[in-house]
């Protein structure tokens, strides 16, 4: 352990997969990320369980999952537009190429986030079927597809979804790395009430 913590590869590759490129975030930038962190373990979770469920109770978690997913891709939208607003975040003064790579793994996370929940709607048009918004009926805007096309996009919805939890996974386990065995502020920095914190 003592020989993790002074290796400066292992900081370095750590500070990557965490995302930590230094950016300081404000209070609401935290606050979308942890209710993004939120709805997409929910999302997984309905979907790797409603399979076991009693058929009213796996029609309830369909449900759920879609309006989720709805509620994400507007967190998402929220999101997007509020990093391009300037004077939220201050990026570090210094920036080289961890700095680069780390805020690449962001860019990555929000390409398949973005992806799957396109993916979500689509998946449900595709199959002649409506959205569905806690009751609210989203029909769909184009004619459904073959049978194959979709089987093809759930499948792609699958994979995006397990590799979104793959790579959230690591850069989870990289933060609380630094945390709890490098003892520094890359976890901090994230979390609620921490804004601004160096």
């Amino acid at each position: 352990m003592t020989h993790l913590k002074h290796s400066p590869m292992v900081a370095q590759a750590t500070r990557i997969a965490a995302g930590d490129d230094r950016t300081q975030y404000d209070s609401f930038s935290i606050l979308l990320h942890w209710i993004t962190v939120i709805l997409v373990l929910a999302q997984f979770g309905l979907a790797q369980t409603w399979g076991f469920a009693p058929k009213p109770t796996r029609h309830l978690m369909i449900v759920s999952h879609m309006s989720f997913g709805i509620l994400l891709s507007a967190v998402l939208i929220v999101r997007i537009g509020w990093r391009l607003l300037p004077g939220h975040e201050s990026p570090a003064a210094a920036v080289g190429w961890i700095e680069r790579a780390a805020k690449g793994v962001h860019y990555l996370l929000y390409a398949l986030l973005v992806s799957e929940a396109v993916l979500g709607f689509v998946l449900r048009w595709s199959g002649n079927e409506s959205m569905s918004f806690f009751g609210l009926l989203i029909p769909s805007p184009f004619a459904p597809t073959d049978k194959a096309t979709h089987h093809a996009i759930g499948e792609a919805h699958d994979f995006i979804g397990w590799t979104i939890i793959v790579i959230a996974a690591g850069h989870a386990a990289a933060a609380l790395f630094h945390h709890f065995v490098l003892r520094d502020d890359v976890l901090k920095r994230m979390l609620p009430g921490k804004a601004g914190d160096a």
